[in-house]
């Protein structure tokens, strides 16, 4: 089965997709970690990325979706993948459907995580991260105990992008460039809307209850 989380900045979709999966299985495909991961093997492509994110550009969608491309041709990705920070736009989205249509796949599901803006932004400014392994959590739901990861025991901080004016920056450009995926899958009968203002295991509660559901169709 093929997933796409959908949600604004500090919807919960890391937190979903980790539960989905350790119960599933399936890939978690992130294009941030697809472009890193080829910079870092030094791949033509991931060099030629690497020139755009040196100087905070947007690297192409042409040249994301080669890398996607190759990324979804590698054998652990049959079972399932969830789709995370991709895609952003509605074009994105219709090239991910070419992509997968080729292979002779498509989407199965999309989950629309929402929360009123205030919500959110009140959760990223307490959003905190281990600088060594990238662990998520909160200084008011879970709290890092002496700022120390759990996992690892490096130190927590806060992430730069987690100030007030970016943040809502960030919800600014969800909704112009992001939110119009909405209406595209809506059209396409696969997507499902989630109340996001609960705590994580009461929305997982209904992302598994959707995944077993399609999974069964």
């Amino acid at each position: 089965m093929n997933i796409l989380l959908l949600g604004a900045p500090g919807s919960g979709k890391g937190s979903q997709a980790e539960q989905i999966l350790k119960d599933f299985g399936y890939v978690q495909i992130s294009t941030g970690d697809l472009l890193r991961d080829s910079l870092s093997k030094k791949t033509p492509d991931g060099v030629l990325a690497g020139e755009y994110m040196a100087k905070g550009e947007l690297v192409p969608d042409e040249l994301v979706l080669r890398i996607l491309k190759e990324r979804l041709n590698r054998p652990d990705c049959l079972k399932g993948v969830i789709f995370d920070g991709f895609p952003r736009t509605v074009v994105q989205a219709e090239e991910l459907d070419k992509i997968l249509k080729e292979k002779g796949n498509e989407l199965d599901l999309v989950l629309n995580i929402e929360s009123p803006f205030s919500v959110l932004i009140s959760r990223l400014l307490s959003r905190r991260v281990c600088s060594s392994c990238g662990k998520t959590y909160n200084t008011i739901s879970n709290p890092a105990k002496e700022n120390l990861c759990s996992v690892c025991g490096g130190g927590v901080v806060s992430r730069p992008d987690d100030r007030e004016d970016v943040i809502k920056n960030r919800l600014e450009v969800y909704t112009q460039n992001t939110r119009p995926l909405i209406e595209y899958y809506k059209k396409k009968e696969i997507l499902f809307s989630i109340d996001g203002d609960r705590p994580v295991p009461d929305i997982y509660d209904v992302v598994k209850k959707l995944i077993n559901e399609e999974g069964n169709d």
